[in-house]
């Protein structure tokens, strides 16, 4: 018999698996209560603000104005990342966020996006898909001198979705601007620094149900205006 090479003892050693539970048996069954039409408010706005109440009052999640805002670039390749609501109304959905970011340039590119709120406490969800505009500069004015004084610091010394040297960089360049913008010091906005407002075009509303059959139903934008509501299969 002859030796066993070090490739062939390697190969007789199981691979460990990399994922330390079975994703496939990992499953909750919803039992909330469901979704009807005739509960719907008469805009997807009004609904909005029905579940983002419950969410943010009694929903058990931590920032329930967190949202997930996916972009494509011009090539179509798409990204996605975590961004916070810090307005909604009739007119749209707003966040900020630095303009030269990877976000912002696919939206000067693209404007079209998809927000998703993933209340995964209450079994819900809700995908907002329009067109992102830019607010206007006293609309970010008037935002940006709402923030806490380390907030508008961070949005000077942040050159978002660069490449940086290290922490340290990062660091020094905020202590930097600290030393030159006291707290009580009125910090300028900055001219790179901004909103866009998502005008939405369709408006899904997801609630779990049991055994899988969910509840879908989504507004759709009516050219002249109002909105048309649909029931989608899950």
């Amino acid at each position: 018999m002859g030796a066993v090479t070090d490739r062939e003892a390697d190969s007789a050693v199981p691979a460990a698996d990399p994922v330390p539970f079975d994703l496939a048996s990992m499953r909750k069954q919803y039992r909330a209560e469901g979704l009807s039409e005739t509960e719907l408010a008469a805009t997807p706005v009004e609904q909005f603000a029905r579940w983002f109440k419950q969410a943010a009052t009694d929903g058990g999640l931590f920032e329930p104005n967190a949202m997930v805002v996916s972009t494509a670039d011009a090539e179509g390749r798409p990204s996605s990342r975590t961004v916070l609501l810090k307005h909604f109304d009739d007119q749209g959905f707003v966040f900020y966020t630095n303009y030269d970011s990877r976000k912002a340039r696919e939206l000067d590119a693209n404007p079209h996006v998809s927000l998703l709120f993933p209340w995964h406490p209450m079994a819900r969800q809700v995908v907002v898909t329009g067109v992102a505009r830019r607010t206007g500069r006293d609309e970010t004015a008037a935002y940006f001198r709402t923030r806490p004084h380390g907030s508008q610091l961070g949005a000077w010394a942040s050159a978002q979705s660069t490449v940086v040297a290290g922490r340290r960089a990062l660091d020094t360049a905020y202590a930097e601007l600290a030393a030159r913008y006291p707290e009580g010091e009125q910090v300028p906005v900055p001219p790179h620094w901004g909103g866009f407002r998502v005008v939405p075009a369709v408006v899904e509303f997801w609630q779990g149900r049991e055994n899988r059959l969910h509840d879908r139903l989504r507004y759709v934008a009516e050219v002249g205006g109002g909105w048309r509501v649909e029931r989608l299969s899950p």
